[in-house]
């Protein structure tokens, strides 16, 4: 007999689908990139994160004894659970296929996996006590920098601070700086011109601002809730990352392939974000 289906194709296939869907996911997680990553390993399914309040120094007499200060740390603990997607691949349909089925699957297991990762940490959005905005507000330069705000009066640190909206809440930001559709100056103004070039808003306030579309809808049309955080607000513990396995059904002439990932989420500073509730003129 010859043309069998061999564990040495189909391990080639498969190769081709670990990289590709390994690369996507890595790639298409913008929240990844922007919250505290974790690692678990050894036993157990979870990480204990310690949380220190801030401490006070005082000035001393010369020769005085200083006193202790007790440091006490509350903890979240992040526990990790599975996500997975299956599909089946027939003989005939990887066979006859004009295109690279394994890049294909690839790609379509990497942006599923990122994509419920980003859509579980924006879930966290909701969960700051800090709120700037309302169910009437568009975005703007204005409520970002009311939003950084509130964060520096906390002491919150201004570097790694990220901004992360719906691409419709974005859109009011944009027109509101590149004076596109409205009077003013903005559109002499480098992020202004730069919002005309590509319309990416960069960095504003000294924050750099987002955009993802994985930010669902409140329930009210044009409402979305972003969010503008220090990147120890949020935790993201990973203790499988995305893993492809295959399983051979000989009776149906295909072959399984399951792609699974194990993690969790967790909010770590409530204090350290602000969401922002905003309502898109466009809807």
């Amino acid at each position: 007999m010859a043309d069998e289906t061999t564990s040495s194709t189909i391990s080639e296939l498969y190769t081709e689908i670990i990289a590709e869907a390994m690369f996507v996911a890595n790639e298409k997680s913008l929240m990844r990139g922007l919250v505290k990553n974790y690692s678990i390993s050894g036993g157990g399914k979870s990480v204990e994160v310690p949380i220190y309040a801030a401490v006070s120094a005082a000035a001393v007499s010369e020769a005085a004894d200083l006193s202790n200060t007790a440091i006490n740390p509350s903890s979240v603990t992040i526990t990790a659970s599975e996500v997975g997607i299956m599909t089946t691949l027939t003989d005939l349909a990887r066979n006859s296929a004009s295109r690279n089925v394994g890049s294909d699957i690839g790609k379509l297991f990497g942006e599923a996996i990122a994509k419920k990762i980003d859509v579980d940490l924006i879930a966290l959005f909701d969960g700051f006590s800090k709120i700037v905005g309302g169910a009437d507000v568009a975005f703007s330069a204005a409520k970002l920098f009311e939003a950084v705000a509130e964060l520096r009066n906390l002491a919150v640190p201004s570097s790694d601070l990220a901004c992360v909206v719906h691409p419709y809440i974005a859109y009011d930001m944009k027109s509101g700086v590149s004076n596109t559709f409205g009077a003013g100056s903005g559109a002499t103004t480098d992020i202004g011109n730069e919002a005309m070039r590509s319309g990416f808003v960069g960095t504003v306030a000294g924050v750099p601002v987002y955009e993802s579309a994985n930010i669902s809808n409140t329930g009210t049309t044009g409402d979305y809730k972003g969010a503008v955080f220090h990147r120890d607000a949020l935790g993201l513990a990973m203790m499988q990352d995305l893993k492809l396995e295959t399983q051979r059904d000989a009776s149906l002439r295909a072959d399984e392939i399951v792609a699974t990932a194990v993690y969790g989420v967790a909010e770590l500073n409530d204090t350290y974000g602000v969401e922002l509730m905003m309502d898109s003129s466009l809807l």
